[in-house]
């Protein structure tokens, strides 16, 4: 026997076509999540099976495809096609978690609209940094409302429709009240009940300010 001769035992078994060994290493590759290596695939198999080969051929099947096969190191996985990462990129931004300071601005401006900076520090009682309305406005679920006639014409920020339409909101009206952010475990004991509107049974005076500022009578007005 030549001394380049494969060492892989013999079967005794007859494998299987090399078309059917391609469709069990495309299940096997599909269904995990880390890359694998030649010899597991082997070893998960039929006797007699040649996964190296079985590779080849189902990397040329898919050359092209929006799925490809691709080496790692000594392993290998499917991944989307490198062109068209990009259409993954929405789907990450919108499922990141917001932090604390996030959802309680974002909150203080949905039942404030609109309402300035200053205002937002003054209820939350820390400052705001501009990374946490950067995220905001990157989402797209604040924009920048009016400016307010007042000294220094603070800009003002108000929710989207991307925000409505995320939460299945017909309009700012339709946020829930105290009592159903409190339920939720949305909202503690550090935001004050006034600096929340909102319809609460035992508080009649949270629809006020669920009105819409006077400078700005449309809530999506420029």
């Amino acid at each position: 026997m030549s001394e380049d001769a494969d060492d892989t035992p013999q079967s005794l078994f007859e494998a299987p076509p090399i078309g059917e060994q391609e469709r069990m290493i495309e299940a096997i590759l599909f269904a995990s999540a880390e890359p694998v290596t030649i010899r597991d695939l082997n070893a998960r198999l039929p006797h007699g099976s040649d996964a190296a080969e079985a590779l080849v051929h189902l990397r040329k099947r898919y050359e092209g495809r929006g799925v490809t096969l691709m080496r790692v190191g000594d392993a290998w996985v499917m991944r989307t096609a490198p062109d068209l990462g990009f259409l993954m990129q929405r789907e990450t931004v919108e499922t990141r978690k917001l932090s604390r300071a996030a959802i309680e601005t974002l909150a203080i401006i949905a039942y404030h609209q609109p309402v300035t900076r200053a205002e937002i520090e003054e209820i939350r009682g820390v400052s705001v940094s501009r990374g946490t309305v950067d995220q905001l406005l990157d989402m797209e679920w604040i924009r920048f409302g009016r400016r307010k006639m007042t000294p220094g014409r603070p800009v003002t920020f108000v929710v989207t429709q991307t925000f409505l339409s995320h939460f299945g909101l017909e309009s700012a009206r339709d946020l829930p009240g105290l009592k159903e952010l409190r339920a939720a475990g949305l909202l503690d004991n550090r935001l004050p009940p006034p600096s929340m509107p909102g319809r609460d049974t035992d508080d009649d005076e949270g629809d006020a300010g669920m009105e819409p500022d006077e400078d700005q009578p449309e809530l999506f007005e420029e």
